[in-house]
């Protein structure tokens, strides 16, 4: 939602800005990181005012390391902010993609730029054309996440944040 948005964007600034703050890890609710974005809001006027590529592009410029937490799913826009951070930390149990294909949509938060540069182009391009999930395991073999964890993911998320 627009206002999750506005609220990552004004806590990663805070945070980047804060000499105290040495990294940030980024996590959904309710053991899932993100679905991404509801299509019946594309056309509401709030929506079309904030993009979500700028808040991707703001993650990937942040100064301090920023580590992504990924529990149950991260799909669509949601997978592209994990790609915009830093570092991805994936429960074993996690699932990756980018469906919106399926709906005769492209990812529009540059998603299409980031996961080629991670996985290849091979991959990139399977994952981008056919709306496919992929697990935890298959992610890291891939390179799309760094570390795929049983325990708290959260917890681990932040053990490399700490780390890095």
């Amino acid at each position: 939602s627009i206002a999750v948005m506005q609220a990552l964007e004004d806590v990663l600034k805070k945070a980047d800005a804060d000499p105290s703050v040495k990294a940030v890890t980024i996590c959904g609710e309710n053991g899932k990181f993100s679905a991404g974005a509801d299509i019946r809001g594309f056309s509401s006027p709030s929506t079309q005012s904030f993009s979500l590529g700028a808040l991707v592009s703001l993650i990937e410029s942040c100064q301090k390391p920023v580590v992504a937490a990924i529990e149950g799913i991260a799909l669509g826009g949601g997978l592209e902010v994990a790609l915009g951070c830093h570092y991805r930390v994936a429960h074993v149990k996690a699932r990756m993609g980018l469906p919106e294909v399926t709906l005769g949509l492209l990812p529009g938060a540059e998603g299409t730029q980031r996961l080629p540069r991670l996985i290849g182009i091979p991959a990139a391009l399977d994952m981008i054309t056919t709306g496919k999930h992929i697990s935890a395991t298959e992610a890291l073999k891939l390179g799309l996440v760094d570390e795929v964890v049983e325990e708290n993911t959260v917890e681990a998320a932040i053990r490399l944040a700490n780390k890095v």
